[in-house]
């Protein structure tokens, strides 16, 4: 670090979507200095993406595909990117048979013979309408006895084992609630999402954090925990040993920034496996669940969401998903929602509350699953409200 702390008005730790959009506007709207910190080589969180040995564009922390009906997360992120046009279709591996999931009606002729489908789905969209989602807790209280089988056929085949994978429970211990709100998609469209605004940025995640980021008030500071810069002395924030009297937004595991010392906040990790084939193609779908067999949750085919060009090579990857321990190299993905963990989390945020603007930001500082577009969202809301307060 060259520049003296005195310099900057802002402290940001990481770089995915929570840091990279609560810096830009606070730079640019906000008229901050802002230093930025990045424990990892690269800007862009978990949704980085680069090319591999391969020649292959993948997402190397998981694949993301950008969906929203929130015309201001989508026009904010336009200023940083172009974008294709990609719709994104998921199929479920049931014993070989490939289905779309959601389960919808295109689903339930693929499974049930021509008179039992046709059958069903009169009754479904009689009772519930066209394009409407009905979850499984509907179809059980229907009358109709042939509904209620299908409700079965659905949560067996497509939601128990893929939960449990996904999760590491036994179907006992999956939250009947999570089970009730299991949908049948009473449409042909097999689309995984039906949100207005979908794709993919033209040129990957990556480039568009670089765009972002790329401002005369911000600057970037790459293989750098917060941790190590960042200390606590009483109600005395030490940046680089030096007392710091300005913003801090702060992205990463609460937990972990005070040495977990109430004990480690629960997550669900994933293990990668990527694999490279030389063919054009490995399979029909950007993604296909393993609802029914296998050690891995599924299979993404990159090639299909970025549109990229290759006919000699293609890359997936395979999802395993385990427990997180803080081990090296594990990236804590999913929270682990339950009374109990939710009030060991609420006794870390209360470590931060003593200082007035220290702001936790994102699914790892607030705990909570987060939507690309509406951490963007959040993250818009909270850099406001820190302008705002600045102007009053």
């Amino acid at each position: 670090m060259t520049k003296d702390i005195n310099e900057y008005d802002c402290l940001v730790a990481g770089s995915g979507f929570a840091g990279a959009v609560a810096a830009r506007e606070l730079a640019e709207r906000g008229n901050k200095k802002v230093l930025l910190v990045e424990k990892r080589g690269h800007v862009g969180g978990n949704s980085y993406d680069e090319l591999d040995a391969a020649g292959i564009l993948i997402h190397k922390y998981g694949p993301h595909i950008f969906h929203t009906n929130q015309e201001s997360a989508y026009a904010y992120l336009s200023r940083f990117t172009e974008w294709r046009n990609y719709q994104h279709e998921v199929a479920g591996n049931v014993h070989g048979m490939l289905i779309p999931v959601p389960f919808n009606l295109n689903s339930l002729h693929m499974v049930y013979d021509k008179e039992k489908a046709d059958r069903l789905e009169k009754v479904l969209i009689e009772t519930y309408g066209l394009e409407k989602k009905v979850t499984i807790l509907e179809l059980r209280k229907n009358e109709n006895p042939e509904l209620a089988e299908l409700a079965e056929y659905v949560y067996r085949n497509v939601f128990l084992y893929y939960t449990q994978k996904q999760w590491g429970l036994s179907p006992d211990q999956i939250d009947p609630a999570v089970t009730a709100r299991v949908p049948v998609f009473i449409s042909r469209d097999n689309r995984y999402f039906q949100d207005t605004y979908q794709g993919m940025p033209l040129k990957g995640y990556t480039a568009l954090f670089e765009n972002m980021l790329d401002h005369p008030n911000i600057d970037v500071v790459l293989n750098t925990d917060v941790r190590d810069v960042l200390t606590f002395n009483g109600d005395d924030l030490l940046l680089y040993g030096k007392a710091f009297r300005g913003t801090v937004i702060y992205t990463g595991a609460v937990d972990e920034l005070f040495g977990c010392k109430f004990g480690r906040l629960p997550y669900r990790t994933l293990d990668f496996l990527f694999e490279t084939f030389d063919m054009e193609w490995f399979q029909d779908y950007g993604t296909v669940n393993y609802t029914v067999d296998q050690d891995y949750t599924r299979i993404t085919e990159f090639k299909h969401l970025t549109g990229q060009v290759n006919k000699e090579k293609t890359t997936i990857m395979k999802e395993y998903p385990k427990a997180y321990s803080g081990a090296a190299g594990e990236i804590p993905y999913y929270s682990i929602n339950n009374p109990e963990n939710d009030g060991l989390y609420e006794k870390y945020r209360q470590l931060t509350s003593r200082f007035a603007d220290f702001h936790l930001l994102g699914r790892l500082a607030e705990y909570k699953y987060y939507n690309m577009d509406a951490i963007v969202f959040r993250a818009l809301q909270l850099a406001d409200s820190l302008i705002h307060k600045e102007e009053q």
